[in-house]
């Protein structure tokens, strides 16, 4: 089996050799295919507009400069143009990526673009409290991930369909279990706008999470699971047509239509 490792946090980020820790414990043909710098928050972006630079770091190992989706197309169409991956693995992310942290995450845009191009592939993302000093239990993903991935492809997976695993903040002998779980919704809340001065007075921006107390996610959600201490394993769908509203549009416009 052949696996490309991605990722959005970048070449050397503590978490993309995670990654292909885990790839290697499935299989010895990896090709790792990573962003030259972090690609945060990047979402599915597509850079059409400036030109892709490769750069080899290391056998099997290359840096873009550009997104993770860059990276991913890059791999496939060109890298292993020959023979494709049979697999993506995008992460491990520094941070869950639950919620709506799937419509910002660069991680998931590259198991989305496999996706795209009919690969299987898994996001993979390693929940941690970035304020308080400690670092990720890097060593939960590396734990757990390896059989998720063998069962998930043992069964079989759909087209157009992408899986994405968020590794609860403890440490491996504290996890509950594996949840299979929704997408949840936090308090929109928790996003502003920190406004602050350069040395010259002139302001400046940063996008910044607010704290916010404890509310319990809803339960059955990908953030419910990882407040239990519980792995979460959520397929997404690359088709995003709400059918119950569309059959509502329908009956909305469908007279009018027929009358034109």
């Amino acid at each position: 089996m052949r696996i490309l490792v991605t990722n959005d946090d970048g070449i050397h980020a503590e978490g993309l050799n995670v990654c292909e820790k885990i790839a290697r414990s499935l299989s010895s043909d990896v090709w790792v295919v990573a962003p030259e710098f972090d690609q945060s928050g990047v979402a599915h972006s597509l850079s059409l507009n400036d030109p892709l630079r490769l750069r080899e770091v290391g056998e099997r190992h290359y840096a873009v400069r550009g997104t993770p989706t860059d990276c991913v197309i890059m791999g496939v169409r060109y890298l292993l143009r020959d023979k494709g991956p049979d697999l993506v693995l995008s992460g491990v992310n520094r941070g869950r990526n639950a919620g709506e942290d799937v419509i910002y995450s660069g991680t998931i845009a590259g198991a989305m673009e496999a996706a795209v191009l009919g690969i299987p592939s898994l996001a993979l993302s390693q929940s941690y409290k970035s304020r308080s000093g400690q670092p990720p239990y890097w060593e939960t993903s590396l734990k757990f991930a390896p059989d998720i991935i063998r069962r998930v492809l043992d069964k079989g997976m759909p087209h157009d369909v992408l899986i994405n695993v968020n590794f609860p903040d403890c440490r491996p002998e504290e996890v509950k279990g594996v949840a299979v779980t929704a997408q949840g919704r936090r308090r929109q809340e928790r996003l502003h706008i920190d406004e602050r001065t350069d040395g010259r007075g002139n302001p400046y921006y940063w996008i910044a999470y607010a704290r916010q107390s404890f509310v319990p996610a809803a339960d059955g959600t990908d953030l419910a699971a990882l407040d239990n201490r519980r792995v979460s394993v959520t397929p997404l769908k690359l088709d995003m047509t709400d059918d119950p509203f569309m059959t509502r549009l329908a009956d909305l416009f469908g007279a009018a239509t027929e009358q034109d």
